[in-house]
C-alpha cells in the first residue's frame, strides 16, 4: 500500500538516503584499498565511481523530500513534479556512467587486441572486492526498490536502478579481473560494453516515464476504464459526460462531468458528486484529487461509455 502521510514519507526518504550514503562511502574506501593492495586499476576506478554515487543520493533526497511537501501559495497543486526533475538528473548520471563504461570497454578491447601489454595482473584481493561490491550493490537495489514502491517514488526507483547499474559495472570488473588473472584480457572490455548498453536502456526507460509525468499524459487506459466503471456504478449517476485524467509526477488528477436527475435540488446533486468524489479517492490510491462537475441529465445528450 502506498504511503501518503508526508511525515512518514520524509522519514523513509531520509533513512534510505543515510543508509545509501554510508554504504557507498564504506564501499568506496574498501574498493580503493583493495585496488591499491590488489594491484587493480579497475577496482580503483570503481572506488571513485562509488564515491560519486553520494551525489546521486543527495539529488534523490532533495527531489523526493520536496515532492512530498503539501501544497502552498506558490504551488497550489503540490510539488510532485520536483521528483520527476530529480529522476531526469539521475537518468543523465546513468547515461554518463554508460558512456564512461563504454569508452573504457572499447579501450580495453583495443588494448587486449594488442596482447594486453597495458595490463597489470591483479591479485585475489581485487577479485574478492569485486564480488563483495556486486552483492552489496544488488542488495541496495532491492532495499531501495522496496521503499520506492511503498512511496510510489520515481526518483527512488531511478536510484535503485543506479545501484543495479553499479552492480553491473562491478560484474564487468569481476570478469576483467578474472580475465587478467587468467591472461584473457579481452573479457573485461566485452562485458563492459554490453553492460554500458544495458544502462543506456535503463536511463532511456526512466526518461520515457518522466516525460509522461511532465507533459500531463493521460493515465493508462485500463485505470481510466476502472474509474469510469466505478463512477457509473453509482445509481444516481445517469451518465458520464466527460472523464479526463493527467499524470503529475507519481500521482494522477481526474476531472469528471456527471449527469444527474434535473429535478434534484443543488444540495441533493452536490451530495451525489461528493459521494462519487470520495469513492474514487478511496478506491484508487494513485488518484490524489478528482474534480466533479454536475450536469442536468438530458437523455438525448448521452455519449455512451468511452471504454470497452
Amino acid at each position: 500500500m502506498k504511503i501518503k502521510d508526508n511525515a512518514t514519507a520524509i522519514k523513509i526518504i531520509n533513512k534510505v538516503a543515510i543508509v545509501t550514503i554510508i554504504v557507498n562511502l564504506i564501499l568506496a574506501i574498501g574498493k580503493f584499498l583493495a585496488g591499491i593492495f590488489g594491484k587493480s586499476t579497475a577496482m580503483i576506478s570503481d572506488a571513485v565511481h562509488s564515491s560519486s554515487d553520494v551525489l546521486s543520493t543527495l539529488i534523490v533526497l532533495v527531489g523526493a523530500r520536496i515532492a512530498v511537501k503539501n501544497e502552498d501559495k506558490d504551488h497550489n497543486y503540490g510539488h510532485d513534479k520536483f521528483e520527476s526533475i530529480a529522476s531526469i538528473m539521475l537518468a543523465m548520471l546513468l547515461f554518463a556512467t554508460a558512456l564512461g563504461l563504454g569508452y573504457t570497454g572499447i579501450k580495453d578491447i583495443i588494448s587486449a587486441s594488442k596482447g594486453g601489454s597495458d595490463y597489470v595482473k591483479p591479485t585475489l584481493l581485487a577479485l574478492i572486492a569485486a564480488i563483495v561490491s556486486i552483492v552489496v550493490k544488488e542488495g541496495m537495489y532491492w532495499y531501495t526498490i522496496f521503499y520506492a514502491k511503498k512511496l510510489d517514488s520515481q526518483a527512488l526507483k531511478a536510484d535503485a536502478w543506479h545501484h543495479r547499474s553499479d552492480a553491473f559495472s562491478s560484474i564487468a570488473g569481476f570478469v576483467g579481473i578474472l580475465g587478467a588473472m587468467l591472461g584473457v584480457y579481452v573479457l573485461e572490455g566485452i562485458a563492459t560494453v554490453l553492460i554500458a548498453l544495458l544502462i543506456v536502456k535503463v536511463s532511456y526507460d526512466i526518461v520515457k516515464v518522466v516525460i509522461r509525468q511532465l507533459t500531463d499524459h493521460a493515465a493508462p487506459e485500463e485505470l481510466v476504464s476502472k474509474i469510469y466503471k466505478t463512477i457509473n456504478e453509482d445509481e444516481d449517476v445517469k451518465n458520464i459526460d466527460l472523464l479526463k485524467t493527467r499524470i503529475s509526477g507519481s500521482i494522477i488528477y481526474v476531472e469528471a462531468e456527471i449527469a444527474v436527475d434535473s429535478a434534484l435540488n443543488i444540495v441533493e446533486a452536490h451530495a451525489i458528486a461528493q459521494r462519487v468524489h470520495d469513492k474514487i479517492e478511496e478506491t484508487f490510491e494513485e488518484v490524489k484529487h478528482i474534480v466533479i462537475h454536475v450536469n442536468p441529465y438530458e437523455p438525448s445528450a448521452d455519449i455512451g461509455a468511452p471504454f470497452a
